[in-house]
C-alpha cells in the first residue's frame, strides 16, 4: 500500500480520472471511508486528495456535509467560458509571438490527427482528453508559466459535461479544423491569427453549451 505522500496522490490520480471520465458523476456524494476502500487506501490521503480536487474545481468541499463532484449552472458555465476567452486567445498570441519548437508543433499536429481519428470512430470520451491535452500544450506554450495553475479548474468543465456528446458533425467539424488552424498559427508566428481563431474556437463551444440542457441538480 502506498505511504504518506504517495498515498494521497494516488488517490487524486484515481479520483481526478473517474470524474473526468465520467465514472463518477456531478453532484454525486464522495464519502471518504467509501472511496478509502474502494481504493485500497485509509482515509486521510483521501481527504487530501479530496482537499487538492477542490482546490482544481472539480469536487466541493462543504462543512460538516462531506464532499460532492462539482457541478455546474448555466450562469457558471458562461463564467467558465468568459474567462477560458480572456485567457487562451492570449496563451495562443503569446505561443504564436514567442515561438514554439519543432517538438512541440509536431505534438500538438499528432493531436490533431488522433483527435480526427478518435471523432471517425465515434470514440467521444478519447476525443475529449485529447482536446483536454491538445489546449493544455498549447498553453506551456505560451511560455507564461503562471497561466496553466489559472486554468486548472476552468478547463476540466467541459470534460465532465461532455461536450462533444453535445456537437452534431457539422460543429465536431468546425472544432476540430479550429485545432488545425491555430497550429497553423503558431506555426506561422502569426499572434493576431492564433488569437482570432482560439476565440472563435471558444465561442462556438459556449454557444453550442448554452443551447443544451446543463446536468440536472
Amino acid at each position: 500500500m502506498p505511504t504518506g505522500g504517495r498515498a494521497a496522490d494516488t488517490a487524486y490520480d484515481a479520483l481526478r480520472r473517474m470524474i473526468l471520465e465520467r465514472e463518477i458523476l456531478p453532484g454525486a456524494r464522495l464519502g471518504e471511508a467509501e472511496l478509502a476502500q474502494a481504493l485500497g487506501l485509509s482515509r486521510t490521503p483521501v481527504r487530501e486528495a479530496l482537499q487538492r480536487l477542490d482546490s482544481d474545481g472539480l469536487v466541493e468541499v462543504l462543512p460538516h456535509r462531506g464532499a460532492r463532484v462539482a457541478r455546474w449552472s448555466e450562469s457558471d458555465i458562461a463564467e467558465i467560458f468568459e474567462l477560458r476567452c480572456l485567457l487562451e486567445p492570449y496563451a495562443a498570441a503569446r505561443a504564436a509571438r514567442v515561438g514554439v519548437g519543432e517538438a512541440a508543433l509536431a505534438k500538438l499536429r499528432g493531436l490533431c490527427e488522433a483527435m480526427d481519428e478518435a471523432v471517425a470512430r465515434g470514440e467521444l470520451a478519447e476525443v475529449a482528453r485529447l482536446n483536454s491535452r491538445f489546449h493544455t500544450a498549447l498553453i506551456d506554450g505560451s511560455g507564461n508559466g503562471r497561466l496553466p495553475a489559472m486554468l486548472t479548474s476552468v478547463m476540466h468543465a467541459p470534460l465532465i459535461l461532455d461536450t462533444f456528446r453535445r456537437y452534431d458533425p457539422v460543429t465536431m467539424a468546425r472544432s476540430m479544423a479550429h485545432h488545425r488552424e491555430v497550429v497553423d498559427a503558431v506555426a506561422a508566428r502569426d499572434p493576431d491569427w492564433a488569437a482570432s481563431v482560439m476565440l472563435s474556437h471558444l465561442r462556438a463551444a459556449a454557444a453550442s453549451l448554452s443551447t443544451t440542457p446543463t446536468e440536472e441538480p
